[in-house]
């Protein structure tokens, strides 16, 4: 655990580093007159707004570094032109434009014959995106990571865990026990693999978009909202009559209040995953975009004394940030238990006083 965190700090040390260096060698090119006008240019052109939503929005390529892009797979279906797939390379080698279509920040169009939009013709963009393939990535790395787990497990049954179990065992036991078992109760069994699933995927995507280079996933909210949304199924499809009766006429309500309760609970039933999106998604985003802005500050100032204390600023907000990532995975987690445990309760202790 300590030699990943320091790697992770070394990584943006190193990123900081980089980011002064390339300060420092603009100011020397300005010291030459016959670039100066070159540098103001530059100047110009940088922009901290752009620079950070280019580095937290999902794009049709993987940006690891400036010069260093990896292409990702195009694949577009029109009704009119069928399917068509490709490399994001050509809309970098024409400028946005290939093929009769165009990415137009990020959103792919049809082009009618005079280069104009074609608005009939509708573009479902199947891609594989920067944060599609991160996705992907993580789950190769869950697989490989919990089949190395089980394995180990059965091999070393009643001893002592080795290896990497000795450090997600323990994770494991947390959750089932800390978390999942007081919230769900006495059926928790049938809940916990989606549960611990939910877990480490929050949190193996958290810690990928602590890296540098790394993708924006779960800041993304549609990510956010999909798990949000497949916790919301799982909880109202196990739902049993006290919890649909709770909702229909809660216990010492008058009936003449009951119109304004109903209204007021089905708002509660659907704030529930409408929190958990938004929790996730903008403590998530707000950390990136925190240690970009910082970073951003050598760029504008171009100083070795700023560059300093922004290195040590972003040292502590990764830090800061790493302890999020776990924190956000275990909110997701306990929230969702306790919707789920909520929903399948026999009796709910509220309503009775208790």
């Amino acid at each position: 655990m300590l030699r990943k965190i320091t790697t992770k700090l070394l990584l943006v040390l190193s990123l900081s580093l980089f980011s002064i260096n390339f300060a420092s060698a603009q100011e020397g090119h300005e010291a030459h007159p016959e670039n100066h006008e070159a540098t103001a240019h530059e100047e110009e052109k940088f922009d901290i707004g752009q620079m950070i939503m280019h580095h937290i929005a999902d794009s049709h390529e993987w940006e690891f570094a400036h010069g260093l892009t990896l292409p990702l797979p195009v694949i577009l279906y029109t009704k009119q032109y069928g399917l068509e797939v490709f490399s994001s390379k050509r809309f970098a080698e024409g400028n946005g434009v290939y093929n009769g279509y165009i990415n137009n920040h990020e959103h792919i169009h049809r082009l009618n014959p005079q280069g104009g939009l074609d608005e009939e013709v509708h573009v479902w963009d199947l891609s594989i995106t920067k944060n599609v393939a991160s996705m992907l990535l993580s789950a190769v790395i869950l697989i490989v990571l919990m089949s190395t787990v089980a394995k180990s497990f059965a091999k070393n049954r009643g001893k002592a865990p080795k290896g990497i179990q000795s450090f997600i065992e323990p994770i494991i036991f947390f959750i089932r026990d800390e978390v999942v078992i007081p919230n769900v109760g006495p059926k928790y069994e049938k809940y916990l693999p989606y549960l611990l699933t939910l877990f480490f995927f929050i949190l193996v995507n958290n810690l990928l978009g602590l890296i540098p280079g790394g993708a924006n996933l779960t800041g993304n909210i549609t990510i956010t909202l999909f798990l949000a949304v497949i916790t919301f199924i799982i909880t109202h499809i196990n739902a049993n009559k006290h919890y649909w009766l709770h909702l229909v006429k809660p216990e010492g309500v008058p009936v003449a209040m009951l119109p304004l309760m109903w209204v007021v609970e089905i708002a509660g039933v659907f704030m529930k995953p409408m929190s958990l999106t938004i929790r996730l998604f903008a403590n998530i985003t707000a950390g990136h975009i925190i240690i970009l802005s910082l970073l951003g500050l050598i760029f504008i100032f171009k100083s070795f004394a700023v560059g300093g204390v922004v290195t040590l600023f972003t040292l502590f907000m990764n830090a800061i940030e790493l302890l999020v990532a776990f924190l956000q995975a275990f909110i997701f987690t306990l929230l969702s238990s306790m919707y789920i445990g909520s929903a399948i309760e026999e009796h709910h202790e509220a309503d009775h006083g208790h």
